[in-house]
């Protein structure tokens, strides 16, 4: 039997950037299951805040020069690599110089949302499923992890499920507790739109917040994971989500968390 191949998607990863659970997580599963067998590869954004001498980053030209639409823009994709100390695994980094090069995550220096952050999304969501056709590399589960990640489940049952590399793709969508207030302006829809992506599978995301990323990531994943931490109205969102999808872990032990997701990727993988 062929190795699965897991793709791993975030805002933040160990030992380059946390500002949440998130990142410690992301550094300890995509390990885990390679030690178990499974073929990896994380990709996430590369925030200015990230150190790229310090982390031996370097840019991959073979990956790079694609250019991601954004509603009626189109920005230039960089593709960066650098290896996690001590493990045998490569991060790439999605990379832009409007959108990736300013010294903060989501908030400005004064705490205000950045305006553009669903453009950052949008950019991030795609500029990864494009990064690995380029790679040539075709994941069986796409395991994306918070908000910023949501349009990944969408574009993989629409935009990109006549693509050969996803035809068989699965993907799982993990909801933390990373919310802001923030209500994007209503050209929303027109950035994340592509040829065949209307107003109406767009619904869950009409709020234009947090809970509509939430919403429209739960809506097209294959598996709905949530974590221990949930808040109340999060967990309340989580229940509108079909029954069948939703996986709740809670284990103290890391290696019965471990085993839950290896269970999760195998089962979907068939």
């Amino acid at each position: 039997m062929s190795k699965l191949r897991i793709l791993y998607v975030a805002s933040e990863i160990n030992p380059f950037l946390q500002t949440s659970e998130v990142a410690n997580f992301v550094r300890a599963l995509p390990q885990a299951m390679q030690e178990k067998g499974m073929e990896i590869r994380i990709l996430v954004p590369r925030f200015g805040l990230i150190n790229e001498r310090k982390n031996r980053l370097h840019e991959v030209v073979r990956l790079s020069g694609i250019n991601i639409s954004v509603g009626e823009e189109e920005k230039p994709l960089i593709i960066k690599v650098a290896s996690i100390p001590n493990a045998k695994l490569q991060v790439y980094f999605i990379d832009n110089e409007d959108y990736f090069q300013r010294k903060s995550v989501f908030f400005d220096k004064q705490n205000k949302f950045y305006e553009d952050n669903d453009e950052r999304a949008i950019f991030f969501c795609k500029g990864v499923l494009e990064t690995v056709k380029k790679l040539g590399w075709a994941p069986d589960v796409v395991h994306c992890n918070d908000w910023m990640t949501s349009l990944i489940p969408l574009y993989l049952k629409t935009t990109y499920k006549n693509e050969p590399l996803f035809k068989e793709t699965k993907s799982v969508y993990a909801i933390y507790n990373n919310g802001f207030s923030h209500k994007f302006g209503d050209d929303l829809f027109d950035k994340i739109k592509m040829v065949d992506i209307d107003d109406q599978l767009l619904a869950p995301l009409k709020s234009k917040d947090y809970e509509g990323f939430v919403k429209l990531g739960m809506e097209y994943a294959d598996v709905v994971v949530k974590g221990e931490d949930i808040s109340e109205s999060l967990a309340a969102i989580i229940q509108q989500s079909s029954k069948e999808k939703q996986f709740e872990i809670k284990s103290d032990e890391q290696d019965e968390l471990f085993e839950s997701y290896y269970n999760i990727y195998t089962d979907l993988a068939g």
